[in-house]
């Protein structure tokens, strides 16, 4: 299991092999973020609420069960107002 720190210890994750693949379940506290990826990723909000900006859209909130795809090769903006948890499904 690899463990995964971001931002100062902000944003953390622990990576797991799910029924879908690899994935990554994570937590970040309050701010904003910048990720970047490799390939296609699949987040679930599990608890809390997170604003997104995907390339070429416009901030949109999440909340828990709700779910966004994020395109392979891209960068993506996140602000969380809460703490926030998620699971990320890769492609």
């Amino acid at each position: 299991m690899q463990h995964s720190v971001y931002f100062d210890g902000k944003v953390q994750s622990l990576e797991l092999n799910s029924q879908q693949g690899r994935a990554t379940v994570g937590v970040m506290t309050p701010g904003k973020y910048t990720f970047s990826t490799a390939s296609e990723e699949r987040m679930v909000i599990t608890s809390g609420r997170l604003k997104v900006k995907l390339p070429c859209a416009d901030w949109i909130e999440f909340s828990a069960k709700e779910e966004f795809v994020v395109p392979e090769k891209s960068s993506f903006d996140v602000a969380a107002d809460m703490d926030v948890s998620y699971i990320c499904y890769y492609k």
